[in-house]
């Protein structure tokens, strides 16, 4: 479809504002820096479980770290 909404999201400015790496928030969510970089960048849209592992690494909802753009 050529309008479905993406997939945003506030990871990068969450992760500055806490004075976090890539590679600090991946190791708090048992990722690998490439993926946070990935879904920072917007490359790759996270599962639930990945998503659900960032937010709760910077001690935030899902809902407050992503959105539809």
């Amino acid at each position: 479809m050529a309008n479905e909404p993406r997939l945003g999201n506030r990871l990068k400015e969450e992760r500055a504002a806490q004075g976090l790496t890539q590679a600090e928030l991946a190791l708090r969510a048992g990722l690998s820096r490439k993926t946070v970089n990935t879904v920072e960048n917007g490359v790759f849209t996270p599962s639930t479980t990945v998503a659900l592992l960032l937010a709760a690494a910077l001690g935030k909802t899902v809902e407050a770290l992503f959105f539809l753009e």
